[in-house]
């Protein structure tokens, strides 16, 4: 595989070059910048700044952000991908807002967990593997946008960076570039930064895509498409290099030192934004195994929202939102909106959590249109401001991620049977609840007909007459559900386990005990009957509960944990 950078306008080319595992780092002086391009094309295939993601990015952060881009709500956002001490694959968010980002790569990363080492006790995770289950999660998240390329956002190392004048002579410049890697916190080096098993992660994501193992070769063979695409003036290094060069007009060389844990304003941010483009999801797992500081340094959870957006494309974004009038975090506070988590959960940045779409006011509302391999429940639902449906109540894998009305958290088990296909009676039972909204557990009589229709269960108007005056002898007009469920369903078992274990995370440190994030553990059973007693002083079980009704759960260590 080969991978290069050039200098665009100058006279000197820095190329990476990445040969069977090991990079060698090139300066090259040329006696033009069409030259330089040339000679860094023919390590791997390069092209020009590309206008179109120029204009998508400034879409991007118009959409994110609105007009005006707050600096106290930048700076919470701006942090890294980070491990707590004590859980070594918990993520650490350092304040609120990026949990809409935070929160559902968790939940992948949990799914990873889930998939992959069943019966692993967390805590014996190494900090290595706990690197490489993160990118994987990145990975899958990236994929769910189904986009035909992969269109990584970094960082130029330009930004704010430190310049040295150098003499030009290529031996003086490449120690330069040999000192810097081996002295700076930069990812000059991407074989040396790598702190992943890259032939754990990469035999993983080619595993799950079913894909034919890739050989080693030129940057075509393997699909890669760098671009360096720079919101200012491009230089040399380009996406994904940690240092670069470019020569002046008095013939000294300025050698950049990308200095990640610097502050930025928003402008220097986004003026040091770069891509480079991937046609394989394997050869974006590597990228991110070989500059694993892209996802660590004081902007990684930044730089990763970007890449799914622009990966995802913002006219296709824009068709999921609908309505752009608002930013995607708020202003003030820093919340992620609903359509950004559904774009970090779904790949689609609908703005609803029903399933499928709704009509209000003759308006056409899109929700989730198929389920979801990571599940979502809400407070909100119990408080009805919102509908949550079955594809997110019930997805592939047993993680939800759990919203409160400032923040989200991470559900999880390794019960699978908590997301089992469902059965007969667990359809009826939740088609009859989608016809009661209010959570009435009855339905009005008139409504048999089309929750028999849907059930595809006989819907005659003779038969549905029949039933309507068995299910309501008393002529009252409704229909309770237990008298339903025991009509078309009767002692027909559930799927769900009556008592299982649910495991919850929250990466804000300060609402864990002494401050330092990991799992909590919890005993949960199912009671029996479909009764549920709403305890208003508890927000936990109360939002347990519009998944499972008659929940009770018992935490261990004595702690309850905290939704907030």
């Amino acid at each position: 595989m080969t991978l290069a950078s050039t200098a665009l306008g100058h006279s000197t080319a820095t190329v990476a070059v990445t040969v069977g595992g090991q990079q060698q780092q090139q300066e090259l002086s040329m006696a033009s910048g069409s030259a330089a391009t040339a000679a860094a094309a023919a390590a791997g295939r390069q092209q020009r700044p590309s206008d179109s993601d120029l204009r998508e990015l400034r879409e991007i952060k118009q959409l994110l952000w609105g007009d005006n881009v707050r600096e106290d709500v930048f700076t919470r956002w701006s942090q890294g991908f980070e491990f707590s001490d004590v859980e070594p694959s918990a993520l650490v968010q350092k304040q609120g807002g990026p949990c809409a980002v935070i929160a559902p790569v968790q939940a992948y990363l949990l799914k990873r967990i889930i998939m992959d080492k069943p019966g692993i006790q967390l805590i014996d995770l190494p900090r290595e593997e706990c690197e490489s289950l993160l990118i994987r999660a990145l990975c899958n998240i990236l994929k769910n946008c189904r986009a035909h390329r992969y269109k990584i956002v970094t960082l130029h190392p330009d930004c704010r960076a430190t310049k040295e004048r150098r003499l030009t002579p290529p031996s003086v410049a490449a120690a330069a570039a040999a000192a810097n890697t081996n002295t700076s916190n930069t990812t000059t080096n991407p074989a040396g930064a790598a702190t992943a098993d890259d032939a754990t992660v990469e035999a993983a994501i080619e595993a799950e895509e079913q894909a034919t193992e890739m050989a080693t070769g030129n940057a075509s063979a393997t699909g890669i498409d760098a671009s360096a695409t720079a919101t200012g003036t491009a230089t040399a290094g380009g996406a994904g290099a940690g240092a670069g060069a470019e020569t002046a007009a008095d013939g000294t060389t300025l050698v950049i030192r990308m200095q990640l844990n610097l502050t930025l304003t928003p402008d220097e941010f986004h003026d040091g934004l770069h891509t480079v483009h991937f046609h394989h999801i394997t050869d974006v797992a590597r990228f991110y195994m070989q500059n694993y500081s892209q996802l660590s340094h004081t902007y990684g959870v930044l730089l990763f929202m970007y890449s799914v957006f622009l990966t995802k494309g913002t006219e296709q974004v824009n068709a999921d939102i609908s309505d752009t009038s608002e930013p995607l975090i708020h202003s003030t506070y820093g919340y992620g909106a609903q359509s950004l988590i559904n774009l970090m959960l779904t790949g689609r940045a609908v703005a609803h959590v029903w399933d499928n779409e709704q009509d209000v006011g003759g308006l056409k509302l899109r929700g989730i249109s198929e389920q979801s391999d990571i599940g979502f429940i809400t407070l909100m639902e119990q408080m009805r401001y919102c509908t949550v449906g079955s594809f997110f109540k019930n997805p592939r894998y047993p993680v939800w991620v759990m919203a409160s009305d400032t923040h989200l958290t991470v559900l999880f088990s390794n019960e699978k049977r908590l997301v089992s296909p469902e059965t007969p009676s667990e359809t009826g039972r939740r088609v009859f609840k989608s016809y009661d909204p209010e959570g009435n557990n009855f339905i009005s009589s008139t409504l048999l007909r089309d929750v028999l229709a849907t059930l595809h269960l006989v819907s005659e108007p003779g038969y549905v007459s029949l039933m309507q005056k068995r299910l309501d002898p008393e002529n009252l007009g409704i229909i309770l559900l237990n008298a339903f469920m025991d009509e078309f369903y009767p002692q027909e078992r559930r799927s769900t386990p009556d008592t299982f274990e649910l495991m919850h995370y929250n990466g804000i440190p300060g609402s864990n005990d002494n401050n330092k994030v990991r799992y909590y553990c919890g005993s949960a059973i199912l009671l029996e009957g479909d009764l549920k007693s709403i305890c208003t002083s508890n927000p936990m079980v109360t939002c347990l509960q519009t998944k499972w009704p008659n929940i009770e759960i018992n935490w261990h260590d004595a702690h309850m944990p905290s939704l907030n």
